[in-house]
């Protein structure tokens, strides 16, 4: 009997140590079952998450190459209105205005002699002429002798006159009926005091700091020219 029970005993150590040998063996597996699923699972995230940095700069490429394209194509829009723009203009001045184009470029080469003030240009003489030879002199450089219109016209020409210049008005023509060389009526003007006085001995007008007065056309002053800057 001691002998049977020694024998179940052997029997249940080694049944002890198979079970441990074989529950060692399975550890090791999971872990390694464990590992791989691990590494599995890095190599996966890490291979996503180089697939969705791949996509955020191919995405941000796009976008760049877009913002260029419609850059260059604004450009070159802008640049094709821009160039039919000037041709219709070019066109519009040669087939319309060139008299005005001519005009304009001679104002250009004499600006230096030309005083600019509310869409005119003024030229004040430094010669003394008879009112007859300044109006052609005005005439000559495709003006007229100065015609006033208002007060703030008048104040302009008294402070760049200076002392007394011929104005374009007259009535050489009809006495007392004092007309403007473009042919209009002088409707009110900015008479001296006591002016007009001369009668048939005086039918030219100059202005000085104190107004207009009329005076002999044959008397030598300064002179004022105007002409329009608009055609």
């Amino acid at each position: 009997m001691f002998s049977v029970i020694k024998s179940d005993c052997n029997r249940l150590e080694i049944s002890e140590v198979i079970y441990e040998c074989v529950s060692s063996e399975l550890q090791d597996k999971d872990r390694e079952t464990v590992e791989k699923m691990m590494n599995i699972r890095d190599h996966d995230f890490r291979k996503e998450s180089n697939t969705h940095q791949l996509l955020q700069r191919t995405g941000y490429d796009c976008v760049k190459i877009r913002n260029y394209r419609s850059a260059v194509v604004c450009l070159v829009v802008l640049c094709v209105l821009l160039l039919t723009a000037v041709i219709v203009l070019r066109v519009y001045i040669h087939t319309n205005n060139t008299s005005c184009t001519a005009e304009l470029w001679k104002c250009l080469h004499e600006i230096d002699e030309w005083i600019y003030y509310q869409s005119s240009l003024y030229y004040v003489s430094s010669e003394w002429k008879s009112w007859a030879d300044s109006r052609q002199d005005c005439l000559k450089r495709g003006s007229d002798l100065i015609i006033i219109n208002n007060r703030e016209e008048q104040d302009f020409v008294r402070k760049i006159s200076g002392s007394g210049v011929w104005i374009g008005l007259t009535d050489i023509h009809v006495e007392d009926s004092w007309k403007w060389v473009d042919g209009t009526t002088m409707t009110s003007g900015f008479w001296n005091a006591g002016e007009p006085n001369g009668n048939i001995k005086e039918n030219c007008v100059f202005t000085h700091f104190s107004g207009w007065v009329d005076n002999s056309c044959t008397k030598g002053y300064q002179w004022i020219c105007e002409k329009n800057t608009s055609c």
